[in-house]
């Protein structure tokens, strides 16, 4: 077979502000590939299918000097985040040519050779979900709100629990398995529509926290017992303020400073008033302890309609900067998906 493009979308510059599409990222089709010859060394080739866009991106897109918990992107080199993509060729027993790999070291570029499994895994779609599900609920924002919530909620039926972004991936999961432990819930969005959306997966008290007062709904509805924080800055000092004694703070993410500048907590020592307890999450450390769990019940669960999902779905490799900007402006409407390729193409 004669080379073929292999495109991918490069890490260019260390954003400023706002990671923009065509500076921050580049679209490149540059690079070729032919799929029958290129050296696999022991390795497998991979055909990228879907990505997950997610706003931990940004915190990858930094200096290469800065430390975190997680690699950052390397300037000139593909981003990389979960994905699923399906083997081509393979010179390794444990993957086989058919398998669907999925996990959080996809490379943004249509293909990828690897040289073993690493972070990645072989996984098997539930026949009535679509592979895009496995990049939301069935994959890692799901197992973000399962591990977390199993782990350290200690829920109690009647207590008060409130959710930022609960029209997200790892929110909406939230809500629902709040919903299904008998917690009244309140949930927080940026716009009209994702109220609606939190409405019917069961928020007893959804509200756009861009038109509403959030400190005057913690008033009337709270006070909260649980508070899973995917935005931070002011609507977590508002979380301590109306707080239950005892209450338990899962800290999942703080969006609302990865462009602009973490705020300053103005509250802190309410934690030590009202002996809070403060928990951060990530999910690959409490992974192992829940995976089996979580595949035995969430994917058919989803299948079912007894949990439920929604997705924004694009088109296009060469879109991925624009999804990034999205997500980290909160226009999205749903869990971020890019195709980059259908199966039979």
């Amino acid at each position: 077979m004669a080379p073929i493009q292999n495109a991918r979308v490069l890490f260019n510059s260390v954003p400023k502000g706002y990671p923009i599409p065509g500076e921050t990222t580049l679209y490149d089709t540059t690079q070729t590939i032919d799929l029958d010859t290129v050296p696999l060394n022991g390795g497998f080739l991979v055909k990228t299918l879907m990505l997950s866009v997610d706003p931990y991106f940004r915190g990858k897109m930094r200096s290469s000097e800065k430390k975190s918990y997680t690699a950052g992107f390397e300037i000139g080199s593909p981003l990389d985040g979960f994905g699923v993509g399906v083997v081509l060729r393979s010179e390794t027993h444990k993957v086989q040519v058919g398998n669907y790999i999925y996990g959080p070291t996809m490379l943004h570029q249509e293909y990828t050779v690897f040289p073993e499994l690493g972070l990645m895994q072989v996984i098997e779609k539930h026949a009535n979900l679509p592979w895009s599900a496995y990049l939301g609920p069935a994959g890692m924002p799901g197992q973000t709100a399962y591990v977390g919530w199993r782990e350290y909620s200690n829920a109690k039926a009647g207590e008060v629990v409130f959710v930022t972004s609960g029209a997200g991936g790892v929110g909406a999961m939230v809500i629902q398995l709040a919903k299904q432990a008998g917690l009244k819930v309140i949930a927080s969005a940026g716009s009209e529509d994702k109220v609606k959306f939190m409405q019917s997966i069961g928020a007893d008290v959804a509200f756009n926290y861009k038109t509403t007062d959030t400190r005057a709904v913690l008033e009337k509805e709270g006070p909260i017992d649980i508070f899973w924080d995917n935005v931070g800055g002011a609507t977590l000092d508002a979380a301590f303020e109306f707080a239950a004694f005892n209450g338990r703070f899962l800290e999942c993410g703080s969006i609302s400073g990865y462009n602009t500048g973490e705020e300053a907590i103005k509250n802190f020592h309410l934690i030590i008033g009202k002996c809070l307890h403060v928990h951060g999450i990530l999910v690959l450390p409490l992974l192992p302890k829940y995976y089996a769990d979580f595949y035995a019940n969430i994917p058919a669960k989803l299948a079912s309609g007894e949990i439920k999902y929604a997705e924004e779905i694009t088109k296009g490799l060469d879109k991925v900067g624009d999804v990034i900007l999205a997500v980290q402006k909160g226009t999205n409407k749903a869990k971020a998906v890019v195709v980059v390729a259908e199966e039979a193409e």
